[in-house]
C-alpha cells in the first residue's frame, strides 16, 4: 500500500505529499475574526468558500486543538464580520448563505459576473454600503428594498432596464449611482429619498425625469449626462440644495430655468442643441461659478451674463457666437473663458490667443467711460511677484502660472519644470492648469500625477514633445499647445480618449494620423492652423465627431480654400469622397 495519502498531490522533487491550498488562507480568516474585516478582492474566486459565510458561526480551528492561548489569541472574543470585500473576482452568483453574515455594514462585490442577487440579501439589516457596480445585473430582487439602513448603493455599469418603485423605500440613502445601464425611465418614488445627496443617472436612455424628483430636498449633485433628455421638468427648479447639475450630451433645446436653485455652483449643458441664452434663465444663478455651454448652437450672449456674479469659468466653445458682450469684461471673478470654435469676427485673433485676462481687459476698454479697479493691473505678472495661491487652487481648482518662468522653470541639465511641494499635495484637487507664455522646453513625466486635470494650457512656450506618461490624464478634456515648436503631432494625445479639444496651431507639425484620431471619439475641436502639413489625408473625413476642424495657413494644395471656407461638415464630406474605394 502506498505510504502517501490518497488524493494528495505528489511533489516529485521532494517525495513528500502536499495538500491543495485552500482558496482562502486560514490566516486571513483568523485575522478577520479579530478585525471584523475581510478583503478577498482580486483572488480569481468563482465562488465564495463556505468558511467565509460561516465565519461568525463555526468554532475556529485553534479552539479544537490542545494548545495554550496568548492574550491576543482568545478565539472566544472574536468580532463579527462587518466589512467583506469580494471585488474583481469571477463570481457569477452569491449564495443565500450571505444571510449568515448579519452584522455586515459594508459589502463590496463590484467587478464580477453577477447576473442576480440572492433574496436573503434583504436580511442584512445592518448594511450601510452595498457596491454592485461592473456586473451583469438585469433586475433587482424586491428584498433589496428591505435594507432600511442602506446609505450608499452603487449599481453603475450593469444591464438594468427597469428600476422598481421599491427603490423609494430606501429612505436612508444619501448616494445612489445608476450610471451606465439601459434605463429608459426612473420611478417617481425616487422623490421619497429625501436624504439623497448624490444621484448619478448618466449614460442611460432616459427621455425624461419624474416629477417626484423635486422631493429630494437635500440633493446636491444630479448627473444626467449622455441620455436622451429633450427637456427637464420645471419642478427641478425647486431643488434648493442643488450645487452641481450635469446635463451634457442630451437633446435639450433650451437652457433650464432654475429659479429656486440659489446654491447652484456648476451647470454643465454642453453638447446639446441650445440656441439661445436669455436673461430670465440667468438672473437666479448668483452663486454659479461654472457655466459650460460648449458644443451647442448659441448665437449670442446677453449683457445680463453679468448677473452671474460668482462666475469663474465660462465655456462657450464650438457655438455660433460672432461677437461678445463688452459687459463680460466687468466680471470680477471670471478666470477662464473658452471660446475656440466660434466664428468671432469683432475680436482680433492675436487677442484671442493671449488668454482670458487680456481678452477681458480688451472688452473693458470697449466700454466708454467705464473704468474698473482691474484696469490698474496687467495680466503680465512679473516673476518676482508671482506666488502660488493655494487658496485659489482649492476653491477654483485652477493653477495659473502664466508669465512666471522664473518661478516655474528650474535649470538643471537643461530647462525643466519644478513643482512647488504644495502643488503636489493638491494633485487630487487641481483641474485646470495654465503654463502659457513661459520658456518651457519640456514637460516632466511627473506632470501625470495631476490626474484630475481637465484643462491644460501650454501655449507660447518652446516645447517640441510631450511625455508619454501624460496618457494617465484620463479626465483631460482640452489641451492648448499653440505657438510652440512641435514638428510632430504628439503621439500621447492619440492615447487620451477623453480629449474634446486639441489646439496645436502655429507650430511645425507636418502630418497627423487620421486612423488614431478617429479613436478619439469625443474630439470635437482640432486646430491645426499655421503648420507645415503638405497633404491632408482623406481618411481625416472619417473623424465625424469633429465639429470644428481648422486647417488654414498650411502649405497643402488640396482641399482648396473654397472648400475649407464652407465649414467643417463640408470639409469632412469632401475628404470622405476622396478616400480610395
Amino acid at each position: 500500500m502506498s505510504r502517501f495519502k490518497r488524493g494528495a498531490h505528489i511533489d516529485s522533487r521532494s517525495g513528500f505529499s502536499r495538500e491543495k491550498e485552500p482558496p482562502v488562507p486560514y490566516g486571513l480568516l483568523k485575522a478577520a475574526r479579530k478585525s471584523g474585516q475581510l478583503n478577498l478582492s482580486g483572488r480569481g474566486l468563482t465562488e465564495v468558500p463556505q468558511s467565509v459565510w460561516r465565519l461568525n458561526i463555526d468554532t475556529p480551528q485553534e479552539a479544537q486543538e490542545n494548545i495554550s492561548f496568548g492574550g491576543a489569541d482568545r478565539w472566544w472574543e472574536q468580532t463579527d464580520l462587518t466589512k467583506l470585500l469580494l471585488s474583481s473576482n469571477k463570481l457569477e452568483v452569491l449564495s443565500e448563505d450571505v444571510r449568515l453574515l448579519a452584522a455586515l455594514v459594508v459589502l463590496d462585490v463590484h467587478d464580477n459576473q453577477l447576473t442576480a442577487l440572492p433574496k436573503s440579501i434583504g436580511e442584512l439589516q445592518n448594511l450601510q454600503k452595498l457596491t454592485l457596480s461592473h456586473n451583469k445585473l438585469r433586475e433587482l430582487p424586491e428584498e433589496l428594498w428591505e435594507l432600511k439602513n442602506l446609505r450608499s448603493l452603487q449599481l453603475q455599469q450593469n444591464l438594468l432596464e427597469h428600476l422598481p418603485q421599491g427603490v423609494g423605500e430606501l429612505t436612508a440613502l444619501d448616494d445612489i449611482d445608476l450610471s451606465d445601464n439601459q434605463l429608459t425611465e426612473v420611478p417617481d418614488s425616487l422623490g421619497n429619498l429625501s436624504n439623497l445627496v448624490k444621484l448619478n443617472l448618466s449614460h442611460n436612455k432616459l427621455k425624461g425625469l419624474p416629477l417626484g424628483i423635486s422631493g429630494m430636498k437635500n440633493l446636491r449633485l444630479l448627473d444626467c449626462t449622455r441620455n436622451h433628455l429633450e427637456s427637464v421638468p420645471p419642478v427641478l427648479a425647486q431643488m434648493t440644495s442643488l450645487e452641481q447639475l450635469y446635463l451634457r450630451h442630451n437633446k435639450l433645446c433650451f437652457l433650464p430655468e432654475l429659479s429656486s436653485c440659489k446654491m447652484l455652483k456648476e451647470l454643465h449643458v454642453g453638447n446639446n442643441q441650445i440656441e439661445m441664452v436669455e436673461a430670465r434663465q440667468l438672473k437666479h444663478l448668483s452663486a454659479l461659478s461654472v457655466l459650460e455651454l460648449r458644443d451647442n448652437k448659441v448665437k449670442t450672449l446677453p449683457d445680463e451674463i453679468t448677473l452671474l456674479e460668482s462666475l469663474e469659468r465660462l465655456d462657450i466653445a464650438n457655438n455660433n457666437i460672432s461677437s461678445l458682450p463688452c459687459a463680460l469684461g466687468n466680471m470680477p471673478k471670471l478666470k477662464i473663458l473658452a471660446l475656440e470654435g466660434n466664428p468671432l469676427r469683432t475680436i482680433r485673433r492675436d487677442l484671442l490667443i493671449k488668454g482670458t485676462q487680456e481678452l477681458l481687459k480688451y472688452l473693458r476698454s470697449q466700454q466708454p467711460d467705464v473704468k474698473t479697479e482691474q484696469d490698474s493691473h496687467t495680466a503680465m505678472t512679473l516673476p518676482s511677484q508671482a506666488k502660488i495661491n493655494v487658496h485659489a487652487i482649492k476653491t477654483l481648482k485652477t493653477l495659473d502660472y502664466r508669465y512666471c518662468e522664473e518661478q516655474v522653470v528650474l535649470c538643471c541639465d537643461g530647462v525643466r519644470l519644478s513643482f512647488d511641494c504644495r502643488i503636489i499635495e493638491l494633485k487630487s484637487t487641481v483641474s485646470d492648469i495654465n503654463l502659457g507664455f513661459n520658456k518651457l522646453t519640456s514637460i516632466p513625466p511627473d506632470f501625470s500625477m495631476l490626474q484630475n486635470l481637465a484643462h491644460i494650457d501650454f501655449r507660447n512656450n518652446l516645447l517640441v514633445s510631450l511625455p508619454e506618461e501624460l496618457e494617465a490624464l484620463s479626465k483631460l478634456r482640452s489641451i492648448i499647445l499653440s505657438f510652440n515648436r512641435f514638428k510632430v503631432f504628439p503621439n500621447v494625445l492619440y492615447q487620451i480618449r477623453s480629449l474634446e479639444t486639441i489646439l496645436i496651431s502655429n507650430n511645425q507639425v507636418g502630418s497627423v494620423d487620421p486612423i488614431k484620431l478617429k479613436g478619439l471619439e469625443r474630439l470635437s475641436t482640432l486646430d491645426l492652423q499655421n503648420n507645415d502639413i503638405m497633404q491632408v489625408p482623406p481618411e481625416l473625413g472619417n473623424c465625424t465627431s469633429l465639429r470644428a476642424l481648422m486647417l488654414d495657413g498650411n502649405p497643402f494644395r488640396n482641399p482648396r480654400a473654397a472648400i475649407i471656407a464652407k465649414g467643417t461638415d463640408a470639409l469632412l464630406e469632401y475628404l470622405r469622397s476622396r478616400i480610395p474605394a
